[in-house]
């Protein structure tokens, strides 16, 4: 399925594992994508989701003369797409996308799901469904204009351009650029990091911020994480441990 799903401690890992292909994604590996999110064990804090050498290429464009052949073709292949775009998207706990080598068209769509992206200075980035003739979805054109802006994001999708890393990072279109040998070390710590905190917290924040992005008013249970926040065993051991001059063990 060139997909493996691996769980160190609070850190659960992803893996885009088809090399051969620059981790192009085929339909059934978009397809399985939703069920591997849901087998991610409550112990994990954390998702990682990498490749290798690249990120990925990408939907399989060889298969678009067979499974995405015909209108009705087209549509199943997007529902599977999208499908896996929501999945990690809506995941309930903070996500990073970790981006070596290209990083383009479906692959963009997964590194703009996750929550934050760390990449290699000699990552390069690119939306082409321009070169396709395809539109591409609106939930993920909202990510990308929630990233970069809509003036960014039109030229994104306009020109399909490859953007380099440092034109990545100035735009918003990742949260950090390291030398690709300390990529991943960085991926480690910053998941530990984000794996260290509150949960209670994360959770709170993760929702809230969603709710903004889509325009959503502050409501009862919005109003529910504030309770259920000061109730929590978190919120004490926080206070407690700030009185006692040392970090909190969550």
């Amino acid at each position: 399925m060139h997909l493996r799903l691996e769980t160190a401690g609070a850190v659960a890992t992803l893996t885009i594992d088809r090399p051969a292909k620059r981790n192009a994604m085929s339909f059934d590996m978009w397809s399985a994508i939703p069920g591997l999110l849901a087998a991610v064990p409550d112990t994990a804090r954390v998702l990682l989701i990498q490749g290798g050498d690249h990120f990925s290429a990408g939907a399989d464009i060889s298969e678009f003369e067979t499974l995405r052949s015909g209108a009705d073709g087209a549509a199943r292949y997007s529902d599977a797409v999208h499908a896996a775009e929501r999945a990690i998207a809506m995941f309930d706990r903070p996500t990073i996308a970790v981006i070596n080598g290209v990083c383009v068209g479906g692959g963009c769509e997964i590194a703009l799901a996750c929550d934050l992206r760390i990449a290699a200075d000699t990552a390069r980035f690119g939306i082409t469904p321009a070169k396709l003739g395809i539109v591409y979805h609106f939930t993920s054109t909202k990510k990308l204009v929630d990233a970069v802006g809509p003036a960014w994001a039109r030229q994104i999708l306009f020109t399909a351009e490859i953007v380099d890393a440092a034109t990545a990072l100035r735009i918003g279109l990742v949260n950090e650029l390291h030398p690709a040998p300390a990529l991943q070390d960085r991926a480690k710590e910053l998941a530990e990091t984000i794996a260290s905190r509150s949960q209670v917290s994360l959770r709170g924040a993760k929702t809230i911020i969603q709710m903004i992005t889509e325009n959503q008013p502050e409501d009862a249970d919005v109003h529910a994480l504030y309770d259920n926040a000061v109730h929590s065993a978190d919120y004490a051991e926080g206070v407690r441990a700030f009185l006692e001059k040392r970090s909190p063990r969550f």
